[in-house]
């Protein structure tokens, strides 16, 4: 019965469980899912991490190539995100182009390096104006099922601090190229931690699944970085007054006390 009241009458089926402070799964409004980051995985890749937030998983790979600098920014390097939100992930996706949601998740997690200055881009330059490294970071979903933001985003940070760079010199007389066996660790400035929040009527739901985002008001994604706050994310829906603001950004920061944990956690067992 439950099952079909559900399916007729999803909105209300909700209302009725958030009515008890509870979520159909069994959580609090303010209880994340289960949380884990394992790094290092992808021999192939120069860095990699596969993070899992309740069924979302994201797998993240990161190539290390050499190019030359952008005109405009001749002693800079620069990092280039994709997210891959295939038909393996939800039925919702369909084989072919980027699909928009892709394309925001990309845009999302590219501004959100830029924002937090994750990386100094000039540790990335070898030779100014001739040669720089390029980050290309590919995250492709497996499973979505709600906060993708959150899980591409804990994937990519996971990953890039496995990178490791070798030492490259370059011969500005000849253009000669040459690499060493040698290789560094990448120096991250910044750890950015995103936390999504949906609006259902006057409540917020921390982590939403897909069906809790799909039902709710309105959907916001808050960027910490240590007990700072980074940046916002709010793609239009139900408004947040500031005390619904406040609430989202104290739970984001102590939500992030936790996920910094796990990946140091990843990274000592991948550093010995």
């Amino acid at each position: 019965m439950s099952s079909s009241y559900k399916t007729i009458h999803p909105v209300k089926y909700y209302r009725d469980f958030l009515s008890h402070d509870v979520r159909p799964d069994g959580r609090g409004l303010q209880k994340f899912r289960p949380v884990s980051v394992n790094v290092g995985s992808i021999q192939t890749a120069d860095g990699s991490a596969i993070v899992k937030i309740g069924n979302t998983t994201v797998v993240c790979g990161i190539k290390a190539e050499l190019a030359t600098p952008k005109t405009e920014e001749p002693n800079l390097g620069f990092v280039v995100p994709n997210v891959e939100l295939g038909p393996l992930c939800s039925y919702r996706f369909r084989p072919g182009p980027p699909s928009d949601q892709a394309q925001v998740a990309t845009n999302f997690i590219a501004e959100t390096l830029v924002n937090s200055e994750c990386l100094d881009l000039k540790e990335l330059c070898i030779q100014t104006e001739h040669l720089v490294w390029v980050l290309r970071c590919d995250l492709i979903c497996l499973d979505h099922d709600g906060a993708i933001f959150d899980a591409c985003m804990l994937a990519l940070v996971a990953a890039l601090h496995t990178v490791r760079l070798p030492k490259v010199s370059y011969d500005s007389d000849t253009g000669a190229v040459s690499v060493s066996k040698k290789k560094k660790k990448l120096k991250i400035k910044h750890c950015p931690i995103a936390t999504t929040f949906s609006i259902f009527d006057d409540k917020l739901l921390i982590d939403p699944t897909t069906e809790e985002e799909s039902l709710s008001s309105g959907i916001v994604t808050v960027v910490i970085q240590g007990e700072k706050l980074s940046s916002v994310h709010k793609p239009g829906g139900s408004p947040l007054n500031n005390t619904q603001l406040q609430d989202c950004i104290s739970s984001a920061i102590k939500r992030g006390d936790h996920i910094y944990k796990l990946i140091d956690t990843a990274l000592e067992s991948f550093n010995k």
